[in-house]
């Protein structure tokens, strides 16, 4: 049985190159597949493989010093949802093209919003009310399109990098004085997106600790979240809970839907979301005229 490992931790790295070095090692003697980014700050990465091998590899990454106490977060997938193993040296985990106001110590990034565990979350809103607590999704777009908490501001940033200018925009002084919530997948870009954010004077910042995997596994779709959760491989989108309401829009018919396809055109290459009914088409409907309209 194969399983896929999400993991990230912001801790100072002695020597990138050589962690390099042991995790290229290491994931090739495991047989195991992913992307996995080093900096001075840290370590992220999501690998895929034999549900033993990646327990072997949690029990080698943790005997190094600095990831002994690393969480690693479980989700469904397999060793070819990704195409190779890429392990690589960066100025930054998560590109947002800051790397010289991350800081580091030994508990984590410096001066990031306080943490929020799912249940602290529920805790959080019950105490100062829905309307009192603003979403605010450290994704794109396009991620977001098939999945975001109820309510969520959803920003114009195409790309990571664009966060820092985003947060800069006068539309967001409306909230800069209440409490916000920072959410994305796992919870990596929220803990620099976060301390960004107090950095331009937003008050009360809040990131959800373990992103929208680790809500998922406490609350599903019976809590605040809908619809899918967008992921960089290939699975593309995974239901939160057993049931996943669609609420996206299918790019064809307008059915709703939680699936992307991918363009075959080489020249377009973009993804467009996709219902069941539709999910077969090879091109999008820029690429390609829309030639039967179904209802369901």
């Amino acid at each position: 049985m194969q399983k896929v490992l999400l993991y990230y931790k912001f801790v100072p790295v002695v020597d990138s190159k050589a962690v390099q070095l042991w995790q290229q090692t290491l994931c090739e003697m495991l047989n195991l597949k992913g992307r996995i980014i080093i900096a001075d700050h840290g370590l992220n990465g999501t690998v895929g493989g034999d549900i033993v091998d990646l327990k072997r590899y949690i029990r080698n990454t943790r005997s190094h010093q600095a990831f002994k106490d690393m969480t690693f977060k479980w989700s469904d997938g397999a060793r070819e949802d990704f195409p190779k193993l890429s392990v690589r040296v960066r100025p930054e985990i998560v590109t947002f093209g800051v790397p010289d106001k991350i800081k580091v110590n030994g508990t984590g990034i410096v001066g990031g919003g306080k943490r929020l565990k799912p249940e602290e979350l529920h805790e959080l809103i019950k105490k100062q009310g829905k309307n009192s607590v603003v979403f605010f999704d450290g994704r794109n777009a396009r991620e977001a399109a098939i999945g975001r908490f109820q309510g969520a501001v959803i920003t114009d940033a195409e790309h990571t990098r664009d966060f820092p200018r985003e947060i800069k925009k006068s539309k967001y002084a409306r909230i800069k004085n209440k409490t916000v919530v920072t959410y994305c997948t796992g919870g990596i870009r929220c803990e620099v997106l976060s301390m960004l954010m107090k950095q331009e004077g937003f008050r009360d910042v809040y990131q959800l600790d373990g992103g929208i995997i680790k809500y998922g596994e406490v609350y599903g779709n019976e809590g605040l979240w809908q619809g899918n959760l967008y992921v960089f491989d290939k699975r593309v989108s995974l239901p939160i809970g057993k049931t996943a309401p669609a609420i996206g829009t299918c790019s064809y018919c307008q059915a709703p839907a939680n699936t992307y396809g991918d363009c075959m055109n080489s020249d377009c290459n973009r993804l467009f979301i996709a219902c069941q009914v539709c999910a077969d088409r090879d091109y999008c409907p820029d690429c390609r005229d829309i030639t039967a309209v179904h209802t369901s």
